[in-house]
């Protein structure tokens, strides 16, 4: 028995395969250090060494010549530590109505917002099924230690002793990143008891179905049933309904893109004056008080010149989707059949309204909404998102960190910029929610080291107008359109 736990514990091919991609890159990390101690890199004059070396580690991971097979990966991702810690972690499932009228509602919007050439047409991606969505409701712990274990109750009595903690009714409806194929809720529970612990609240993060096996529309889908939970509870619920105006979208990366992604799906439901049948009642569909989001991926085609003009400033890789040259292995979940050049989208949606958010045409009347971002390889999609949103009239707070990475928050928890960043989120999330008329536009950059913050001009964020950044979309989406590489036979992948 000794022997065979012995076994076990080895580390997985992925995990293997990580190891090595770390240790070939000790002489970059090596040069990293040496660079950082005697001042020569231009990022050793905004960011500390340690945070210097954690990103040489990420970029490292993160390169496609080292990247194994899809099916590992994204189960590497998924691997559950456990609830540990000065926090609450309630599991719930969310179960999916008898009726279609929600799903039915959200292919009309897809058909109404898709380019006007593919209107009326028979989608080509497969339309996916209602199923039960999972969920954590997510609190911060005040009595608990670092080390603390949850008590061995039932969740609902788990949610109730979250509930007592609560200190307003503010619910973050959180969906995590990972380009739409990594990671669940146990990723970001780290980051989500930093984030109630500021807000006073709590936060509902849902385990979306995730690409390749569950392309565009599952996990909008899955986004839109959570967020019907919220407000209409179905039966054996163990929450109360909750009032739209304390339900705030958040996401980060993919996340941010899914959370803008619903609530562009609700502005067009509304736009059609539909009601949605759920659990035998004809149910309206109202507006969040606003959505918050850290370096949303807007862009799923991959255009502007932030992707390799930031390389030295980010972790991620060069723009490259799924070149024929950088395929990963096959295996059980990739190549897709019929083909498809994206992990999250069929070839014919690379440029919809709900996927690559700069195709939207308005978002006049949304409410308001917190973004930030660092200096990174997305930098040049958000500031452009910052810049449409304003001049549709819509409030938004935008926070640039000087020097910092994608999502660096949850990669560099500790340092002040992260602090200072969660602090901004929060302030945001509680504002919005006691008075949406509090929330006043702003636009700032917040240094690295002082945390000092300078005003930006809205009108110098993106010098991209609309009609160039569409434009260099659509001629991109026709090379990758293009480049398709047909799918392997099933014998060719086993």
């Amino acid at each position: 028995m000794a022997a065979k736990d012995k076994k076990e514990e080895k580390p997985s091919g992925e995990g293997m395969r990580s190891l090595r991609a770390i240790l070939s890159k000790l002489p970059t990390i090596l040069k990293v250090t040496i660079l950082h101690a005697i001042g020569v890199s231009e990022t050793s004059r905004y960011r500390d060494l340690k945070s210097e070396v954690v990103i040489a580690v990420i970029r490292a991971l993160l390169d496609p010549s080292n990247q194994g097979p899809l099916a590992e990966v994204q189960a590497m991702s998924l691997k559950d530590s456990g609830v540990k810690g000065k926090l609450w972690v309630s599991a719930v499932v969310s179960e999916p109505p008898p009726e279609r009228g929600i799903r039915d509602a959200l292919l009309a919007a897809i058909d109404t917002l898709n380019e006007p050439g593919r209107r009326g047409a028979e989608p080509s991606f497969r339309i996916p099924e209602l199923v039960p969505v999972e969920a954590e409701w997510t609190g911060y712990r005040a009595a608990a230690s670092k080390n603390s274990k949850p008590p061995e109750i039932p969740e609902e009595q788990k949610y109730h002793e979250m509930m007592k903690e609560c200190k307003n009714s503010s619910t973050i409806l959180y969906l995590h990143g990972g380009g739409y194929y990594l990671c669940d809720p146990s990723t970001y529970r780290a980051m989500l008891k930093r984030i109630t612990k500021l807000t006073g609240g709590r936060a509902f993060s849902i385990r979306y179905r995730l690409a390749p096996q569950d392309p565009f529309p599952s996990a909008l889908l899955d986004a839109l049933v959570s967020y019907f939970t919220l407000l209409y509870p179905p039966p054996g619920s163990i929450h109360e309904a909750v009032a739209p105006g304390d339900i705030v979208f958040g996401g980060d990366s993919a996340g941010g893109n899914l959370a803008l992604a619903l609530l562009r799906t609700l502005m067009e439901i509304r736009h059609q004056n539909r009601k949605i049948s759920w659990f035998g009642e004809e149910r309206e569909v109202p507006l969040p008080a606003g959505v918050a989001v850290t370096s949303p991926w807007i862009d799923m085609v991959q255009t502007l010149p932030s992707l390799t003009r930031n390389l030295q400033w980010c972790y991620l890789p060069p723009p490259r989707l799924l070149s024929e040259e950088h395929q990963p292995p096959a295996d059980s979940i990739w190549p897709a059949n019929p083909p498809r050049k994206h992990l999250y989208l069929d070839d014919d949606y690379m440029l919809h309204q709900l996927a690559s958010l700069q195709m939207t045409e308005s978002w006049e009347g949304a409410p308001p909404v917190y973004i930030s971002c660092g200096w990174e390889a997305l930098e040049d999609e958000i500031k452009y998102i910052v810049s449409k949103f304003t001049r549709d009239g819509v409030t938004v707070m935008f926070e640039e960190y000087e020097a910092m990475p994608h999502v660096f928050e949850s990669f560099l928890p500790k340092i002040p910029a992260a602090q200072r960043s969660r602090e901004g989120y929060a302030k945001f999330v509680k504002a919005v929610c006691e008075d949406p008329k509090k929330v006043k536009p702003s636009y700032k950059l917040i240094k690295a080291r002082t945390l000092e913050e300078l005003n930006i001009k809205v009108e110098k964020l993106s010098p991209h107008t609309d009609e160039e950044v569409r434009e260099l979309a659509r001629k991109e989406a026709a090379i990758q359109r293009a480049s398709v590489t047909p799918a392997p036979d099933v014998e060719a992948k086993a």
